[in-house]
């Protein structure tokens, strides 16, 4: 009995050690990143403004999808062109690693846009190079390292003779999500997009930029929920799709989603105000998008020129 007593605590000791070391493990191999006041420092100069048309890289899974880079074309100075990879929720780990399966691969790179990501990231032919996580965000972090991957995919950008920006495509999560979706946008910001993908990454001489396009949709679905509508749109669920069956599709943008997205990288790609541009626009299929309307595209152009404005994080000058 007092053998078998010892031979508890000692195994009790020894699990105890085995959680330390973890421990030890886990904090001197946990991303590090810049402080508060760092980060700041950082993001207090602007990106310069581009002269003319851009070329860019869009990688990605489906909340980036086809229609949004041709609105973002069309909207674009002329010149602007475009290239990109896409899969079904995919995340940047599963873009990197060849072994890895991309969802959906042979039907989202099924057009003359598809450009293999690797060459693409690292061959120096675009000004920007825009990349985005899937959500989950949080199992992007726990299960994808979301991270490391999106410093991979950096990195392999900044060592391209003629290194382009890089932003991250800051998304959302499903309409129903039980935390609250304008709660979740609130709190993903700083708490997952910044604090935990971006700042890891930063480089003062590189930094890593943001395209808002969550916190975009956020803004405008407080102003038009709290109007009580604005033009075709009276809540959120009209800046997403239907599904064939006619149920609500609670994460995929429609063509006011996909519009209002456009707008938001032309603001931050372009440092321009996107007061002003048109809205009747063409899908990537050339098929006529469905409008806005004059009234919400504008309001969507004021929202969006607000929000990349305040946020010093997209390169943009206040």
């Amino acid at each position: 009995m007092g053998l078998q007593s010892r031979r508890g605590r000692m195994m009790i000791a020894l699990g105890a050690c085995l959680l330390v070391v973890a421990g030890l493990a886990a904090f001197l191999l946990r991303p590090s990143g810049p402080s508060a006041a760092e980060l700041a420092e950082i993001y207090a100069a602007p990106l310069p403004p581009p002269e003319g048309p851009l070329a860019v890289y869009h990688l990605g899974h489906s909340l980036v999808g086809r229609d949004m880079p041709a609105m973002l074309a069309q909207l674009a100075p002329d010149g602007h062109r475009y290239d990109s990879q896409l899969g079904w929720g995919t995340s940047l780990r599963e873009h990197w690693e060849p072994d890895l399966p991309i969802n959906g691969f042979d039907v989202e790179n099924a057009h003359p846009r598809y450009r293999d990501a690797r060459e693409a990231v690292a061959s120096g032919d675009y000004d920007a190079i825009v990349l985005t996580e899937m959500v989950e965000i949080k199992d992007a972090l726990r299960y994808h390292d979301g991270a490391a991957y999106l410093g991979r995919w950096a990195d392999l950008a900044r060592s391209a003779v003629a290194a382009p920006p890089v932003y991250l495509y800051e998304t959302w999560h499903p309409l129903d999500d039980p935390a609250g979706w304008l709660e979740r946008l609130d709190a993903d910001l700083r708490g997952a997009w910044i604090g935990q993908l971006i700042a890891p990454n930063l480089r003062a001489e590189a930094p890593i930029n943001l395209i808002p396009a969550g916190q975009v949709m956020a803004a405008l679905v407080r102003a038009v929920e709290g109007a009580g509508g604005v033009g075709p749109m009276t809540d959120r669920t009209d800046l997403f799709s239907l599904n064939a069956d006619g149920t609500q599709d609670q994460i995929h943008p429609n063509d006011l989603g996909n519009y209002l997205i456009a707008l938001t990288h032309y603001a931050v790609l372009y440092h321009r105000s996107p007061v002003g541009l048109p809205h009747d626009l063409l899908r990537a299929d050339g098929t006529r998008a469905d409008l806005p309307g004059a009234e919400l595209a504008l309001l969507m152009q004021q929202t969006v020129w607000q929000v990349v404005r305040a946020l010093p994080e997209t390169g943009v000058a206040p």
